[in-house]
């Protein structure tokens, strides 16, 4: 749901090679504040590493992103201090095993943003409500499914309070019959307007949720356009070929 049409994040030819694997090749895009864009493409064509790059969790070989209008691949800017702005959910939840859910929801605040104990539990319990586990808050990660861990991790990238949501196909790792519970929470975020970008398998997800869904082949774009036209009217002869397997 784009609430208004300011640019939060611009890409300008960002190239990303790995000795002689050209993983990302010249992608230029600008995600607008409220946007929901869902990056979808085959194994290796380079998703993951474009998503990655936004926050510099992979750092480009070269081209530039602006996040806020500020050039985060500039080595005088202080990327940590933007990455604050940027939640970001992998694949694997990335909890730590020895604290409780609190604790894992509490810490990053505390230490980052310099929140009180007392704060950053209140911001926590509220988003623990939301996601039907307050009773889990002195749970340990090794106590729950992997549906509610994953619930876990968005939550604890949104007790940051974020800018933009960075989902790096959040559900693969997830039993078949724990995939909705997570998209359920990443459709709401989307209906409030949270800005995202989701490299995602669920082309139903993407249909339902996206602005605008973005096909990666051979680290380019190659097409782009809003579900509807995507999803019924393929240009790209690479892409009819892809959704013709997934579909």
């Amino acid at each position: 749901m784009i609430t208004n049409s300011e640019v939060l994040i611009k890409v300008c030819n960002l190239e990303k090679t790995y000795g002689k694997v050209h993983a990302l090749n010249g992608i230029s895009d600008e995600i607008r504040k409220g946007e929901v864009v869902v990056v979808i493409g085959p194994s290796g064509s380079g998703k993951s590493t474009y998503l990655r790059s936004l926050n510099l969790l992979e750092v480009p070989t070269s081209g530039k992103i602006f996040f806020d209008g500020v050039d985060i691949t500039d080595k005088a800017t202080d990327i940590n201090l933007h990455r604050q702005k940027m939640g970001m959910v992998f694949q694997h939840f990335n909890l730590f095993p020895h604290m409780t859910i609190l604790k894992n929801l509490t810490i990053a605040p505390m230490k980052l943003q310099g929140k009180s104990e007392e704060e950053a539990t209140k911001v926590a319990m509220n988003l623990l409500e939301r996601v039907g586990l307050a009773n889990r808050a002195d749970a340990y990660p090794s106590q729950l499914s992997g549906g509610q861990k994953q619930r876990i991790a968005i939550v604890r990238a949104l007790a940051m309070n974020p800018e933009v949501m960075l989902f790096d196909e959040p559900t693969s790792a997830l039993d078949p019959e724990m995939v909705g519970e997570v998209l359920d929470i990443m459709k709401e975020l989307g209906k409030e307007g949270m800005t995202m970008v989701i490299v995602t398998h669920e082309m139903g997800f993407a249909r339902e949720v996206a602005d605008r869904v973005v096909f990666i082949d051979q680290g380019q774009i190659q097409e782009q356009n809003t579900p509807k036209e995507f999803f019924e009217n393929p240009q790209n002869p690479r892409l009819r070929d892809f959704l013709s397997k997934v579909l």
